[in-house]
């Protein structure tokens, strides 16, 4: 009994991800142009063109690349940039493809430059160059690659370099944040699979706090499921509250660490304008994190302001961190 709840709780989010497009909430505009790329490549019987995704995390970039793969039919070989450190594992796994099989690169943007420059010829022309030896003696050697399509997702897209991304001639696809309907239209789904009984203002008030993102939505339904079944009874409003008290989220969604930066703004430096440096050795946070992770979402609610001075926070952040 404990091995089988350990592998269920592995595959849960695996689960939980939409298994076909009716499936898929959201980003209408991106499924329509690729059901029209994919539906017209497997009437002709060729590979589909290769594809780059990219958008902030826990989008759907990973979900949408499988579904490319159950439309076309075929196979999907996963990966991700950090794993490919040397020409040779990229060669291994392209020369290991079947005829129109999918591999889905995540984090492409941290791909290195050399493999970079072995995958350009692999997407334009189907082939391979490999250098055999070394100084004068060295050549290269050219091998076939069966028809292929690379689904590529990144979240930094700024950081891949213009010869990779005009290879990507199936288009290039931003994926959106999600608006509190398909949120809770996606939390209705996940609740049905994981067995548990939400009422829809309930699932509202989760989809109101989970950042517009749906991986983030279904973590705080699994920690509400968690909560509930500890109490005895059904996810309900307290249940979800308790929850929300527990992980520190208020009700704009915001976490600990995110009103330790307005804290440190508004009562520390007088509201700013500050800068980034400032900001991390105020907080104990790292500049990567405040600039990728907190500050967008930030901004996004009206809640910072970033100006060539320095980050300020809005009339707004004072407003919410009297009433939180």
């Amino acid at each position: 009994m404990t091995a089988f709840s350990r592998d269920n709780s592995q595959n849960l989010d695996q689960t939980l991800r939409p298994q076909t497009w009716d499936e898929y909430v959201g980003q209408a505009k991106i499924k329509e142009n690729l059901r029209i790329l994919l539906t017209a490549a497997r009437e002709r019987g060729h590979a589909a063109e290769h594809v780059l995704l990219y958008g902030p995390p826990g989008l759907g970039k990973t979900t949408l690349a499988h579904l490319i793969s159950k439309t076309l039919g075929t196979n999907m070989r996963t990966t991700s940039g950090p794993a490919i450190e040397r020409v040779g594992d990229l060669a291994a796994i392209l020369t290991n493809l079947s005829p129109g099989d999918v591999l889905f690169i995540d984090e492409i943007h941290r791909l290195s430059k050399s493999i970079e420059e072995v995958l350009y010829p692999a997407m334009e022309s189907g082939v391979l160059d490999i250098i055999i030896g070394k100084g004068p003696s060295a050549r290269t050697v050219q091998l076939e690659l069966p028809p292929f399509t690379l689904v590529a997702a990144t979240t930094r897209i700024s950081l891949l370099s213009a010869p990779l991304r005009s290879r990507f001639s199936g288009g290039t696809f931003r994926l959106d944040f999600y608006n509190e309907d398909d949120i809770t239209a996606i939390l209705t789904r996940s609740a049905h699979m994981l067995g548990v009984a939400v009422d829809q203002p309930v699932l509202r008030d989760i989809a109101s706090r989970c950042r517009a993102t749906p991986r983030t939505a279904n973590y705080l339904l699994k920690r509400c499921r968690d909560m509930a079944q500890l109490e005895g009874g059904e996810i309900t409003s307290d249940v979800v509250q308790a929850t929300f008290d527990l992980l520190e989220i208020d009700s704009l969604g915001l976490g600990a660490p995110d009103r330790a930066v307005l804290d440190a703004i508004i009562h520390k430096f007088n509201g700013g304008p500050v800068g980034l440096n400032t900001i991390a050795a105020a907080t104990g946070e790292e500049q990567s994190t405040i600039e990728d992770v907190i500050e967008p979402y930030l901004i996004r609610q009206g809640l910072l302001e970033r100006t060539p001075r320095g980050r300020i926070a809005s009339p707004e952040a004072y407003n919410h961190l009297q009433n939180n």
